[in-house]
């Protein structure tokens, strides 16, 4: 029985094979510094660092540094709700409602299909991922009530509970009510009590912490952006989805438990069968079709570089984790890496550690070659992550469906074609992939949908598609034509320019540059706050649709109308078409902080 929560044996010193190559990945791709465990099938823990934990000071990066693991977090606080579940506090078929009745979902489901606490667990619920408010903002406070984000909104429920995984942040945020709720204190301290003591995680902590201000912690490394810019962590207000902070060795504890029987310091604190159903989706429309891989209790099932492992990423300020247990083969290996590149491969460092633990090969599922029923198309997020995003989502984000005498290919548009191998059943395998990685099925609306497990896509109308692409299209033309053909005329034609048809729609276009400077001169991280620049930012797109139909409504009031006139014209009616359009999908006016 795997039960150690401190392994077996320990080496505090990594493989030097190891430890170089994730020193030369790290000069590669220009990063700070990385932490890092692995557990073996011996039980041997390992950990090591590369790099430095401040790239001002230059101080090198300790394996005993505390990081930040964000949604790493999220396994952490599922463990603490199967407790509950295990003392019979609740069970997972528990409607949210009857435990948070304070929290207000707008459920079209309700009467057959309320949202579950296993809902919430799986990230099945339907819910929003998070507003752009509790993603970046500088004026969280980690001291709130934590049930402030969700106090005078509706949560809109955007598939049937249980049917569709879709990431949400928002879920584990309530997930955090649930145990105060049911605790009668913070989660934070409860948690370290009856969570993180037992399983000698003893540098581990779930109070928010940061490097940097009357709260600094010598300990935790500072978190790094592009260029060696450094940025010590803020408070969020959906902490219990992402505040963490943990070492290298702690993860491994934390490894060695979830390969276990559920018991720690001698007692037990989760029954075996919910540990063992951590990374394993139920009840999804992917899963009663037979995908194997997709979320569920607070781990995913990943299928990468020759392993399937239960595993959980993480991404917060200047921080990149990735926690893997592969239970079969009793390993697990967990790293987080001090910098937060756009573009960056961490893949690579996943790929590193699954092959210093030597792991017996995986057998992957055969070929069978006769590839299903699939309603060629474009297939469309449902749901996206991001509700306020829908539009661009549907819009940008779209997949190509098409059935090939060789299997399936699918295409994202902003990603390259993959053809997907036939594993029979609907099921569909990435080449190179160990299990399906892909499933067909029909939904209960009758559409057809490709599930990753992870991501649902539904097929959209040919013709629904053809009349966004149209709107945007138009629109863009519209601006450009405007900013390029009009503005010149403008400021270089003869009569009082303020009365032309040109002067108001010309106004609007150029008016949506002031914001630019405020936001360079303001952190990224207060985006979702109300500012200078988030106020003129929803001032000038609020502006632009007034400024066309100025423009539109002076134009026809002119006794003439020259050939350019009617061009401006068509112009303005494109931008003020996908005005119309944006602002039906709640893009306009656009407010960051709402």
């Amino acid at each position: 029985m795997f039960l150690a929560l401190a392994p077996a044996r320990a080496n505090d010193g990594p493989h030097p094979a190891l430890h170089d190559a994730l020193s030369s990945l790290v000069a590669e791709q220009g990063w700070q510094g990385l932490v890092w465990s692995t557990l073996d099938a011996e039980g041997v823990t390992r950990t090591g660092a590369v790099g430095v934990r401040d790239a001002r000071s230059g101080e090198a990066l300790s394996a005993d540094d505390r990081v930040h693991v964000g949604s790493v977090a999220k396994t952490m606080l599922a463990i603490g709700v199967l407790q509950l579940v295990t003392e019979g506090r609740f069970d997972l078929e528990t409607p949210v409602a009857t435990l948070l009745p304070q929290v207000d979902f707008d459920n079209p489901w309700a009467a057959t299909d309320p949202v579950r606490l296993r809902h919430l667990l799986d990230h099945s619920a339907g819910l929003d991922d998070a507003r752009l408010a509790d993603v970046f903002s500088l004026e969280a406070d980690a001291d709130a009530p934590l049930g402030g984000f969700a106090q005078g909104r509706r949560l809109a429920v955007r598939s049937r509970p249980g049917s569709r995984h879709s990431y949400s942040n928002t879920s584990y945020a309530l997930l955090g009510l649930v145990l105060e709720a049911s605790t009668g204190e913070r989660y934070e301290p409860y948690l370290q009590r009856t969570l993180l003591q037992p399983l000698g995680m003893h540098r581990s902590t779930f109070d928010f912490t940061t490097q940097e201000g009357p709260r600094a912690d010598a300990s935790v490394a500072m978190g790094h952006f592009e260029g060696g810019q450094t940025q010590a962590a803020v408070p969020t207000p959906l902490r219990p989805a992402t505040q963490f902070t943990t070492t290298a060795a702690d993860m491994a504890r934390l490894a060695a438990f979830l390969m276990g029987d559920g018991t720690a310091d001698g007692r037990r604190l989760v029954r075996a069968d919910l540990l063992a159903a951590m990374g394993q989706p139920v009840g999804t429309e992917a899963a009663d079709a037979g995908l194997s891989v997709g979320y569920g209790l607070g781990m995913a099932t990943r299928d990468r570089h020759g392993a399937v492992g239960k595993c959980h990423g993480g991404s917060t300020v200047g921080f990149q984790a990735m926690l893997c247990v592969f239970p079969a083969q009793r390993s697990a290996f967990f790293t987080a890496v001090n910098s937060d590149h756009e573009g960056a491969d961490y893949g690579r460092v996943d790929r590193l550690l699954v092959e210093s633990l030597a792991m017996p090969p995986f057998e992957p599922a055969a070929v069978d070659g006769a590839p299903g029923e699939v309603a060629a198309g474009f297939y469309v997020p449902a749901p996206n992550r991001f509700a306020r995003f829908a539009w661009i989502d549907t819009t940008l984000n779209f997949v190509r469906v098409d059935p090939t005498p060789g299997g399936l290919r699918f295409a994202p548009f902003q990603s390259p074609a993959i053809v997907l191998q036939p594993l029979g059943g609907g099921r569909y395998r990435v080449p190179g992939r160990l299990v399906a990685s892909h499933v067909v099925t029909v939904a209960d609306d009758g559409r057809p949908v490709v599930s990753t497990g992870l991501q649902t896509y539904a097929r959209a109308s040919t013709a629904a598609m053809v009349a966004l692409w149209s709107s945007l299209v138009a629109g863009l033309l519209g601006l450009g034509w405007l900013l390029l053909a009009g503005v010149p005329r403008l400021a270089f034609g003869g009569g009082p320019r303020w009365r032309q048809p040109l002067a108001a729609p010309c106004l609007g276009i150029l008016l949506l540059a002031l914001p630019v400077p405020f936001f360079f001169g303001q952190s990224f991280l207060a985006i979702g706050d109300l500012t200078v620049a988030s106020g003129l930012l929803a001032a000038v797109t609020l502006l632009l649709p007034v400024a066309m139909g100025v423009g539109l409504w002076r134009t026809w009031r002119a006794p003439r109308r020259s050939r350019w006139q009617l061009a401006d014209a068509l112009a303005m009616a494109g931008v003020l078409q996908w005005c119309a359009v944006l602002a039906a999908w709640g893009l306009l006016p656009l407010r960051t902080w709402a």
